[in-house]
């Protein structure tokens, strides 16, 4: 049996998908069980609670593990390890950050790393994924461009390589469902290195309609964000990680998706291609 955590986001929603495809016995994770509209076993589990992540791991062969970004991650990481190790899973695939260990600028690589040491310590076969910036990440733009209004850009012309949600949950997938990659930490990108003013052109092909972009000031931008009530240090390890995508500290792509499964990353205008819909199209 395999416990997705963060199972009704985007990563885990499609992991699940998966998983059941496959015909794996998957048990879903999720503080709102009835809410979260999953085709599988669904339980309660909030990091903050032990007992309920004792619950959820009980019977676990396998346990994907993750959480939202944020300066709670090390805490929840370690929380969850000590359940792991309580009952004896034997595998767990951790999704963790590109840059995590790599690049001390930027707080997420804190956030992750604790997690990332105690699971190569934890005596537990595993797998870390470290994705580079999401594709989906552009979905914050569909109501403004079906309102025909500019995109915001924090980034400038600082390029990355994009990564499709689905291949993550694809890797996730033979991470947990195979012991060929065991010991092994994996930078997932997509497959080419893309600005915010490149994506909005794939858009703009793709959805066969004119989209504006302007440049956000990171001050204006931090405002915005602190008066939606974020966490003030989450904006300011988001702001920092905008400024190093600007300067592009963000520019790196890899064939590690290809090395597991055996075909290139999805393109960004393919994945722009399959929610075109969500844009209005």
């Amino acid at each position: 049996m395999i416990l997705v955590t963060g199972a009704t986001g985007t990563v885990g929603t499609e992991l699940v998908r998966l998983l059941i495809e496959r015909g794996e016995h998957v048990r879903a994770m999720s503080r709102n069980p009835a809410g979260a509209n999953l085709a599988a076993e669904t339980v309660r589990g909030d990091f903050d609670d032990p007992a309920s992540l004792a619950t959820a791991v009980a019977g676990a062969d396998a346990v994907f593990l993750l959480d939202a970004p944020g300066p709670w991650i090390e805490r929840h990481d370690l929380a969850m390890l000590d359940a792991i190790r309580s009952h004896d899973v034997g595998r767990v695939v951790k999704l963790s950050a590109i840059g995590t260990g790599e690049n001390t600028e930027l707080r997420t690589s804190g956030w992750h790393l604790p997690g990332e040491q105690a699971l190569r310590t934890s005596g537990t076969a595993w797998t870390i994924l470290r994705p580079s910036s999401f594709a989906s990440n552009t979905l914050s733009w569909a109501t403004m461009i079906r309102a025909g209004q500019p995109v915001p850009n924090l980034t400038g012309n600082g390029a990355q390589a994009v990564i499709d949600p689905r291949d993550i949950a694809e890797v996730a997938l033979e991470a947990l469902t195979t012991s060929a990659h065991t010991g092994a930490t994996y930078t997932l990108t997509g497959p080419e290195l893309l600005s915010a003013p490149d994506q909005v052109d794939i858009l703009r092909k793709v959805l066969g309609r004119t989209i504006d972009i302007i440049d956000v000031p990171l001050d204006v931008a931090r405002q915005q964000m602190l008066s939606a009530g974020r966490d003030p240090d989450f904006v300011e390890t988001a702001l920092r990680g905008q400024q190093l995508i600007a300067r592009g500290g963000n520019a790196r792509q890899t064939d590690d998706v290809q090395t597991v499964l055996g075909r290139p990353a999805r393109t960004y205008a393919a994945w722009a291609e399959d929610h075109r819909q969500v844009f209005g199209c």
